[in-house]
C-alpha cells in the first residue's frame, strides 16, 4: 500500500530504504508517488537524490535510479579528499561507474590508539574494513585502515631542461630543493619542452645518482605571465574546479524576489567595482539629513549582496565555500569561492 506524504517531506534514509527495497531500477515520479510528493516537493526531492547521487549512496543514469552496489567487508581504496568537517573520505579503488554510477563514499574513522602503519593522509591507498552508515553521518559506509598499501606519490613542480641524448632533468622551482634536480626519461616527459613548467611524480628514489620522476601536467612556458599563478596555485594546493552539485545548484538558481525585502531600486546607488567585474558585493549612497538636529550631516545608505540566498546551509555550494574559504587574486586570473554564475547576479 502507499504510503502516504502526512508529515512532513520523507527523511533521507527513508527514501533510500524504498529505493533499495525496489527489485529493479526507478525513477523520481515512482518515488514521489511513493510519498505523496506534488509540485514544489518534488523540486526537493529532486535536489536530495541529486546529492545522495553525488555521495555514492545511490546510482542515477538519466530517469532510473537503484541502490548501489553493496561493497565487501573489506575493501582496497584510495583517501581522496576531506570532509567539511576535516575526516577523510576514500572510494573503492575498483568500481565501474558506468555499471553502477558514482563511487559511494567511505568515511575513515581512527581509533584513539592507531596500530603502527594504519595512520592514512590524502593520496594514500589503504586496505580497509567497512560497514554501513547511518545517512547522517553524511557517506554511505564508514571505514578503519587495516594497512596502508601505498603512500602517495610525492608530487612537484618544476621547470623542464631537455637534455642531448633525449629526455630531461626537472629543476625544482621551490628553492628548499635547490640543486635536487630529477631525471626525466623521454617516455615520461609528456611530450614537454625546454622551458616548460611541470608538474611531476617522483616514480624511484636511489641511494646515488639522481632520483627520477614522471611528468603528469604540462603548466606552460615559464615565461608566459600566468606562470607565477600556476606556481602559487599548485604550490599551495589551491582549488580550482567545482564539484558537479555546486555547479548544477549555479545553474539552476533564480533571481532574488522582493518578497521580504524593501525595494531600494530607485537609489542611486555607487560601486568602486570596474565596469567588467562580475561580483558587485556593496554598494553605497549618502544624501543629506533632513533631520534638523543633525546639520550638515548626511544619511548613508550601504547595500550589501545577499549570498546567503543562494548559499543555503548545507547545500553543495555551501559545502565548496567551506573547503575554499575565499577567493584567491592573481595577476591573470581569480580562484573564486563560488561560481561564476552565483558571482554574476
Amino acid at each position: 500500500m502507499k504510503r502516504k506524504h502526512d508529515h512532513g517531506f520523507p527523511a533521507r534514509d527513508a527514501i533510500v530504504a524504498f529505493i533499495r527495497a525496489q527489485p529493479g531500477k526507478i525513477g523520481t515520479r515512482e518515488i514521489a508517488r511513493e510519498f505523496g510528493l506534488k509540485n514544489a516537493d518534488r523540486a526537493e526531492l529532486k535536489k536530495i537524490l541529486r546529492e545522495l547521487a553525488d555521495e555514492g549512496t545511490i546510482a542515477k543514469r538519466g530517469r532510473t535510479i537503484h541502490e548501489t552496489a553493496v561493497l565487501p567487508p573489506t575493501v582496497i581504496a584510495d583517501i581522496t579528499g576531506r570532509d567539511v568537517d576535516g575526516e577523510l573520505l576514500a572510494s573503492p579503488t575498483e568500481w565501474d561507474e558506468e555499471e553502477s554510477g558514482t563511487a559511494p563514499k567511505i568515511r575513515i574513522e581512527f581509533p584513539r590508539r592507531p596500530q603502527p602503519g594504519t595512520t592514512a593522509g590524502v593520496g594514500d591507498r589503504a586496505l580497509l574494513r567497512i560497514e554501513k552508515a547511518d545517512e547522517s553521518e553524511g557517506a554511505p559506509y564508514r571505514g578503519r585502515v587495516i594497512r596502508i598499501i601505498d603512500h602517495a606519490k610525492a608530487r612537484l613542480l618544476g621547470i623542464y631542461r631537455t637534455l642531448p641524448g633525449g629526455g630531461g632533468r626537472l629543476v625544482p622551482i621551490d628553492k628548499k630543493q635547490a640543486g635536487r634536480e630529477l631525471n626525466i626519461a623521454k617516455a615520461d616527459s609528456l611530450g614537454a619542452e625546454d622551458g616548460d613548467l611541470v608538474s611531476v611524480d617522483l616514480v624511484r628514489t636511489r641511494g646515488y645518482g639522481l632520483a627520477s620522476a614522471k611528468v603528469k601536467e604540462r603548466l606552460g612556458s615559464l615565461a608566459t605571465e600566468k606562470a607565477v599563478s600556476l606556481i602559487a596555485i599548485h604550490a599551495h594546493e589551491i582549488p580550482q574546479a567545482f564539484s558537479p552539485s555546486a555547479l548544477r545548484e549555479a545553474e539552476a538558481a533564480k533571481p532574488a524576489t522582493l518578497e521580504g525585502r524593501e525595494d531600494w531600486r530607485d537609489v542611486p546607488l555607487v560601486t568602486i567595482d570596474p565596469p567588467d567585474a562580475k561580483d558587485h558585493d556593496d554598494a553605497v549612497h549618502a544624501e543629506p539629513d533632513p533631520d534638523p538636529n543633525n546639520k550638515g550631516g548626511y544619511i548613508v545608505h550601504v547595500a550589501i549582496a545577499d549570498v546567503a540566498f543562494y548559499v543555503r546551509p548545507g547545500s553543495a555550494l555551501d559545502r565548496d565555500a567551506v573547503i575554499r574559504g575565499n577567493s584567491v587574486y592573481f595577476p591573470d586570473r581569480v580562484v573564486p569561492m563560488l561560481p561564476e554564475r552565483i558571482r554574476m547576479r
